[in-house]
Parts: structure tokens; C-alpha cells; sequence
């Protein structure tokens, strides 16, 4: 995906939208998808999610300063609003967005 397509989507999407940065060999980012996919589905859709390949899109990477992956930022209208590295429990991350769905 080019970078630009990447900016139009966090900056032109009225949904906040929480972006996942991982790559294919890590763990830790398997370990959080199935995290993810239930947050999202509670969130009942008020939260999109975004996967980011971090090794095919090593600008927005820098861009951003994800040095470490798993790293989820979450974007409103182009502006971060949250972001956080590393494994949390669903019960951690589920808190976290229900502060930016209302």
C-alpha cells in the first residue's frame, strides 16, 4: 500500500481507526489478533482496525516512531489519540478504546 493511501485513510475516515503494526514473524503480533478481532467486534464497529505491515511499509513505521511491534496507534481525522506498545489483555485494550468510542 503507498504511503498516501495510508494518509487518506486515517485522515479521511470519520471512524477513529486503531492501527495494528506488525510483520509476519512476530509472535507476539499473532498472539494479539484474535485480542483485537474481539475488541473490535465489541466495539460494535464505532472503531475500525488497520493492519500495517511494518516490512512493507517501513516509512510509516519511521514516520510514526514504531521502533517495536506489536504497536497500536489509534487515529482520529489524521491525529493520534492514543497509542501503545506490546501485548495487552483484552480487558486492557477494551478500556482503552470505550474512552474514545463515547
Amino acid at each position: 500500500m503507498a504511503k498516501k493511501k495510508f494518509k487518506d485513510v486515517i485522515q479521511k475516515s470519520e471512524d477513529a481507526i486503531l492501527v495494528d503494526f506488525f510483520a509476519d514473524w512476530c509472535g507476539p503480533c499473532q498472539t494479539m489478533n484474535p485480542v483485537l478481532e474481539d475488541v473490535i467486534q465489541e466495539l460494535d464497529g464505532k472503531i475500525k482496525l488497520y493492519k500495517l505491515n511494518v516490512e512493507k511499509n517501513p516509512q510509516v513505521s519511521l514516520q510514526f516512531g514504531v521502533r517495536s511491534i506489536p504497536h497500536y496507534i489509534l487515529f482520529k481525522r489524521g491525529k493520534i489519540l492514543w497509542r501503545k506498545g506490546g501485548i495487552m489483555t483484552k480487558r486492557e485494550l477494551l478500556q482503552a478504546m470505550k474512552g474514545f468510542v463515547g
